[in-house]
């Protein structure tokens, strides 16, 4: 299809893409209540967590099941799948453990940055295959597009419900839950590649995880900040609300003066 050099450049455009909306998304909306440093230490330590994860996921499970598509030989060895991800839930959750991330019980906002650049980096390579296997077509078009947005959000989604387990007291049961999360996202990922129909059970899945996370996010809010962030957010919607009759009176009044 195009030069290795130029399909690496589109797939890592297009998770940093997905990346900054899935910042926006959450990141942006509680801006000054999480300690925004340690979470920037954290984006780095998804970035390297992240491309080792991937790497090891595209050789040991990606490449089998497209190849396995292809001939019906080569199978996905599952426990190389579950090991991964278990790996990976480990390592996050000492990352999630540090003391500068303990002591803000910033657990489930460190996690969401974690996860956004783990996710970010599964993205860049799950996209890379795509391109590299597919002849350039809408359909192509649309499963990148869906790659870059939803790859880094569901991990993102996976870490902060893993920091959130952690921040009640469960440590083992955020190992193993965030675990069997990755395994099932890994699995749906790999499939989409070659069965497109499987984005109707990834997204609804999705946008319901996505509602509760903001749940999650806001319950490991101290209660001053939760009054805070109240004040905040209804000072702003007074401010778009006068803003709008503004610019309601003005258009008005300008109608009235072209009569």
């Amino acid at each position: 299809m195009a030069s290795d050099l130029l399909l690496f450049q589109i797939s890592s455009i297009s998770a940093l893409i997905g990346m900054t909306l899935g910042w926006r998304g959450v990141m942006t909306r509680y801006s000054g209540f999480y300690d925004l440093p340690t979470a920037w230490s954290n984006i780095f330590w998804g970035i390297l967590l992240g491309g080792i994860y991937a790497s090891q996921i595209y050789t040991q499970v990606i490449i089998p099941n497209i190849e396995f598509e292809a001939t019906n030989e080569t199978v996905v060895n599952p426990l190389n799948l579950i090991l991964l991800c278990l790996i990976a839930s480990i390592i996050a959750h000492f990352i999630l453990r540090r003391n500068r991330v303990r002591t803000g019980s910033s657990q489930t906002t460190s996690g969401w940055a974690l996860g956004l650049a783990i996710g970010g980096m599964f993205a860049m390579v799950v996209i890379y295959a795509v391109l590299r296997l597919s002849n350039f077509n809408s359909q192509l078009v649309i499963t990148v597009a869906l790659l870059a947005i939803l790859g880094p959000r569901c991990e993102a989604i996976i870490s902060s419900y893993q920091g959130n387990l952690m921040l009640m007291g469960r440590k083992w049961g955020a190992i193993l839950r965030a675990t069997m999360w990755r395994c099932a996202y890994v699995v749906m990922f790999a499939y989409v590649l070659s069965a497109p129909i499987g984005w109707i059970f990834i997204i609804p899945v999705m946008l319901i995880s996505n509602r509760a996370s903001e749940n999650w996010i806001w319950n490991s809010i101290p209660k001053a900040g939760k009054k805070q962030l109240r004040k905040i957010w209804a000072r702003q919607a007074r401010e778009r609300k006068l803003a709008k009759i503004s610019g309601n009176m003005t258009s008005n009044y300008t109608g009235k003066e072209s009569e």
